[in-house]
């Protein structure tokens, strides 16, 4: 079953996220205390644990947070969710995907300092339906979309 590996915040958008034990996530708002949050596209961001480990495997010391990814997952394929796809994750929130990928008009600092940087080809983001309590461990699944298999 996919899940969440990590949960992660940061004061300041454009620096590596630190893991927490648990987040609230507000509907059409995002993480609370979370840099990124707001009433935008954005407000959640997720990248795979395999994205992590193939920059691992170059030898750069990186894990999760480090890509400034708000949720870290495992065994779900992110960024072959179409955008509308919804997600579910945890017991209560529900998610849309808003975005696959993003621009990166400058070498932010996660660049700088990990030498690349795999959100901007492998990272997505979504918007929050239905908030809650998100923590590590928690399953992630698509309950509706293309990608769909419920």
């Amino acid at each position: 079953m996919a899940g969440i590996v990590s949960v992660n915040i940061s004061r300041n958008k454009g620096e590596r996220k630190k893991p927490v034990v648990s987040v609230m996530i507000s509907p059409d708002h995002g993480i609370e205390s979370d840099a990124h949050a707001g009433k935008w596209h954005r407000q959640v961001s997720l990248l795979a644990i395999e994205s992590i480990r193939k920059m691992q495997a170059l030898g750069i010391s990186v894990g999760p947070g480090d890509f400034a990814e708000n949720l870290t997952t495992e065994g779900i394929d992110l960024v072959s969710l179409p955008v509308g796809t919804r997600l579910r994750i945890g017991e209560q929130v529900e998610t849309e995907v808003t975005q696959i990928g993003k621009e990166c008009h400058d070498r932010c600092e996660i660049y700088r300092q990990a030498g690349d940087c795999v959100m901007p080809r492998e990272g997505i983001f979504v918007r929050v339906l239905s908030g809650g309590e998100v923590k590590p461990g928690d399953p992630i699944l698509v309950a509706s979309g293309e990608g769909s298999h419920a």
